[in-house]
């Protein structure tokens, strides 16, 4: 909304910064980090009040989690709240990639918000059947990819880009829209079952959410795609605008998220902030990086697809507990230890995604 400040603009005055989506980026972070520290205690009571005995526990989880019995979740709307209202005051409204990955952003949320009201309300870890969670997932993600499809410039429409290999496209043809269904549902899921430790889940999507600000950046410049050999998306740009508001609703979750954690994110956040970074991927046709740059969450859900066929093909079990964060809780590795390594990890993994755009 503040872009169209630049009408004011001669273009040598102070106007004239709101034309840039760096200055719009950082406005964005800061109102998103603003936004999260002026609201964050405030939504945590109402949570506690009107939450009661807070998130439920899971009976056969790591025996620490016990002591965090009466926590409130939902935290996740603190995090899309304040992204949300960062992304309209500060980027382009005639941009279709900023409603995309705020439709979504918002509609992940819906559908992660019911199940934790379901939770909290019958005090059950079942929530809302994972049919109908599915479902809602699968149908979101297809208007999604639809969409995307109709604002790729004509030579990147339906096609898949290889990351290192500049030249290369792989044309889905009609299963553009089922593949982008897949990342999208993926991300938002693998973002969820990553969600089990205090501050576990928010670094790495923040760390996440800014390398694909950077790519969007890239290659919705001309020039930087041009010379990066990479694969030039008009408009994209101003996905950054959105990850950098991300980042700072993050940051400003976090700082009420760190061990001990008094608010959880629940899947109002982790099915959100997944669903995003889907989102983002599948806009700036940077799919397969995603799997690069998210490949902590890519571990946690295999780790659990792998218990479970394991698990019914021999009656045993690969590892101790699932997600794999459990694995290693059960093996004696303090939470807090788990939580660190693995954002090393993620940002390990964030300097390689981001190595592709250079190694051409």
């Amino acid at each position: 909304m503040l872009y169209w400040l630049t009408a004011w603009s001669d273009g040598g005055d102070f106007f004239n910064l709101f034309r840039y989506i760096t200055f719009r980026a950082g406005g964005a972070f800061m109102t998103s980090l603003l936004f999260g520290f002026m609201f964050g205690l405030p939504l945590i009571n109402v949570l506690r009040r009107r939450q009661g005995k807070g998130q439920p526990i899971r009976d056969d989880g790591p025996e620490g989690h016990f002591v965090k019995a009466g926590t409130p979740t939902m935290g996740g709307l603190l995090i899309v709240g304040a992204l949300t209202t960062s992304t309209l005051l500060w980027a382009r409204w005639d941009n279709p990639y900023v409603w995309l990955v705020l439709f979504v952003t918002l509609s992940f949320a819906l559908i992660g918000f019911a199940d934790d009201y379901a939770k909290v309300s019958k005090q059950t870890t079942a929530g809302v059947s994972g049919k109908v969670r599915i479902a809602l997932g699968l149908a979101i993600a297809a208007i999604a990819g639809y969409w995307a499809a109709q604002y790729h410039p004509e030579g990147l429409v339906n096609q898949l880009a290889v990351p290192v290999f500049k030249d290369t496209l792989i044309n889905l043809s009609f299963m553009f829209i089922p593949f982008a269904v897949i990342v999208i549902v993926g991300a938002a899921n693998a973002v969820n079952l990553t969600d089990g430790l205090d501050g576990l889940a928010i670094m790495p999507v923040m760390i996440a959410a800014g390398t694909f600000g950077i790519i969007a950046y890239f290659v919705g410049r001309v020039d930087f795609s041009e010379s990066l050999g990479l694969h030039y998306v008009p408009g994209s740009g101003e996905i950054m605008i959105f990850a950098a508001g991300l980042i700072g609703g993050g940051l400003g979750f976090l700082w009420y998220n760190a061990p001990p954690a008094a608010v959880f994110m629940g899947d109002t956040g982790s099915l959100a902030l997944g669903g995003a970074l889907g989102a983002i991927a599948v806009a700036t046709k940077h799919e397969i990086v995603l799997a690069i740059v998210g490949g902590l969450f890519v571990v946690e859900a295999l780790s659990v697809i792998i218990q479970v066929f394991y698990f019914k093909a021999t009656g045993k079990r690969v590892f101790l507990m699932a997600p794999i964060h459990h694995h290693y809780e059960k093996k004696g590795w303090a939470e807090s230890t788990i939580v660190i390594r693995f954002w090393i990890i993620s940002l390990i993994l964030a300097m390689i995604g981001l190595a592709t755009l250079k190694v051409r």
